[in-house]
């Protein structure tokens, strides 16, 4: 009995004496590990970051050696050297010609994608909810996706005219279908579990949808909204190209071509590409937006 009671009042003394050296040894393991995970954590987007720097520059090196090697004049017309394209690049942008037309088509795409988000979440929702609604709409969806927006992009000119007005609606035609669908399946796999507790508890109406079901479906609803954001400006260009105008980057793109000025052909679509970038850049950070709220 007495080994007993000396082992049990030991075995406490036993462990305060071992707990701080515990406690200062794990402090000091995590002041030893930050900086080397800090340090692996820049390594590995550096490393992330070389693949696409290496492509491009071996790319544009490729480029460089095929137009200095071979002084043609036909076929610089076909592929211009990478010099002329920054010069034309630069002379634009300092000029403000870029501008003016960058400006027409951002307003375009962006008016147009909006317009497509005002029709596609509702229609999308709607879709999910009312099986009659799916019956009769879902037959003309898959029409109207068969259809490319370039057949219909003249009709709309001969009936609309040629404008602003016009674009933005091609635009719209242009990310609905992908909107509709994305916004369908993110609300058409969520947790009906989740659903069904929610609706026991009393939710029901816009309460379930802004509480339950739009957190749920939120992330297709993001991927619906970068695709079609990013697609946005192509939907621009369709009518630009196709309708016609001298407004816009499709217009700028046509003037060159008439011309015959590859450089500046070559340089707008530098414009394009940066256009893009940025209008999906914008889409993550709504992104980490959403994960902070949510």
């Amino acid at each position: 009995m007495s080994v007993t009671t000396s082992a049990t009042k030991n075995a406490p003394l036993r462990t305060r004496s071992f707990a701080p050296a515990h406690a200062d040894f794990s402090q000091e393991t995590e002041h030893v590990q930050a900086p080397t995970t800090s340090r692996s954590k820049v390594a590995e987007r550096t490393f992330s970051l070389l693949p696409p720097v290496v492509l491009a520059l071996v790319l544009l090196l490729g480029w460089y050696i095929s137009t200095a090697s071979i002084h043609s004049a036909a076929i610089n017309l076909f592929l211009p050297n990478p010099a002329d394209v920054l010069s034309s690049l630069s002379d634009g942008i300092s000029s403000g010609m870029f501008w003016n037309y960058v400006v027409v088509t951002v307003q375009e795409s962006i008016l147009g994608f909006l317009l497509a988000v005002a029709i596609a979440f509702p229609l999308g929702y709607g879709l999910v909810k009312s099986r009659l609604l799916s019956r009769a709409v879902h037959p003309y969806l898959a029409a109207g996706q068969a259809i490319p927006a370039v057949v219909i992009a003249p009709l709309l000119g001969l009936w609309l005219g040629y404008g602003k007005m016009t674009n933005m609606i091609i635009c719209m035609l242009v990310v609905f279908f992908p909107m509709v669908m994305n916004t369908v399946l993110g609300l058409q796999t969520m947790d009906r579990e989740v659903v069904d507790a929610a609706r026991v508890e009393g939710a029901s109406g816009w309460s379930l949808l802004a509480n339950i079901e739009f957190p749920l479906a939120l992330p297709a609803i993001l991927t619906a909204i970068r695709t079609g954001f990013t697609l946005s400006i192509t939907g621009a260009l369709v009518g630009e190209l196709v309708v016609g105008g001298d407004q816009g980057l499709g217009a700028l793109v046509m003037q060159a071509y008439h011309n015959y000025n590859t450089p500046l052909m070559f340089a707008t679509l530098v414009i394009l590409a940066a256009l893009a970038a940025l209008y999906y850049g914008s889409t993550w950070l709504l992104v980490k937006l959403a994960n902070t709220v949510y």
